[in-house]
């Protein structure tokens, strides 16, 4: 399993959230199997977004595809995005 993780500030967080439930690249066609989304306890600007994929080149495509929708809302929607991409060591569940 590999995530995805994206962070960036999102000043109006309900605009920025029916933007991302508009899924303008289509998560599930691009190989998503579950997305989770954090706020910032201490900056609710500051949003995490985490998505789950089975392989990396699926997580590639997707932030292919979201290089483009970030080129038309970075500075006004969006700011300063930060990408990494993780290969899941290990999960439990307490």
């Amino acid at each position: 399993m590999y995530v995805l993780r994206i962070e960036h500030d999102a000043a109006n967080f309900d605009a920025w959230k029916a933007a991302f439930d508009a899924d303008p690249v289509g998560r599930a066609s691009k190989g998503v199997r579950r997305h989770q989304i954090l706020r910032a306890d201490d900056d609710r600007a500051f949003v995490s977004i985490e998505l789950t994929f089975d392989t990396s080149e699926d997580a590639e495509s997707l932030l292919a595809a979201m290089q483009d929708v970030w080129s038309s809302v970075t500075g006004s929607l969006i700011s300063a995005p930060s990408i990494r991409l993780f290969q899941l060591a290990e999960s439990r569940d307490y």
